[in-house]
């Protein structure tokens, strides 16, 4: 028997971006947001509200990156997801994160967070929150890359939330192969 929930964000798995950008002093700001995804080969789109600064930010810049949340930084990366840099404008230096400037786009790469994903704006529609990248360079620190100079999961730990428990969980387990297993029941 199935449970009924209403209409609720709940999907799984859902990937913890943290989104930086810089400001219109020069100064990084970072917010963790939990809905988006990828949208096309190289565009990522995710639903964040006008009233983040960072949102602010990406439309006066017209540039952003995308980290992936990891389990090493789990503490920091809610931090900058409940804290405002509306009213705490450092938050980024508050949470212990360091930035390098993209070369690719105007905007910042955390330091302490290994995979980024940098983009320039395409659209944001303030009505549905929609913001819209195109991804213009994938960076990845070489401490998480295998033997075979691929992203390698464990290494990443990258976490995803939990929307039902309002919860993080690590990634990691491999448990199929991709575009492999499934053609057994051809």
């Amino acid at each position: 028997m199935r449970k009924n929930f209403g209409a609720k964000p709940y999907t799984y798995p859902q990937p913890v971006f943290i989104i930086a950008t810089y400001g219109e002093d020069g100064a990084p700001d970072a917010m963790n947001a939990a809905w988006g995804g990828i949208s096309e080969a190289n565009e990522i789109s995710m639903c964040i509200s006008a009233g983040h600064k960072t949102t602010k930010n990406i439309l006066a810049r017209k540039a952003f990156t995308v980290s992936m949340a990891d389990a090493a930084h789990v503490v920091e990366c809610d931090y900058v997801g409940v804290v405002s840099a509306n009213d705490v404008p450092d938050k980024l230096a508050k949470a212990g994160f360091h930035t390098t400037k993209s070369e690719f786009v105007d905007a910042p790469l955390i330091d302490e967070l290994a995979m980024a994903v940098e983009c320039r704006l395409i659209s944001y529609d303030p009505d549905s929150c929609r913001l819209v990248g195109e991804i213009v360079n994938v960076s990845v620190d070489e401490s998480v890359l295998g033997p075979d100079g691929k992203v390698d999961v464990s290494k990443l730990g990258p976490i995803v939330f939990d929307p039902v428990n309002s919860a993080y969980h690590k990634l990691g387990v491999k448990v199929g192969n991709a575009f492999q297993d499934g053609l057994r029941l051809k």
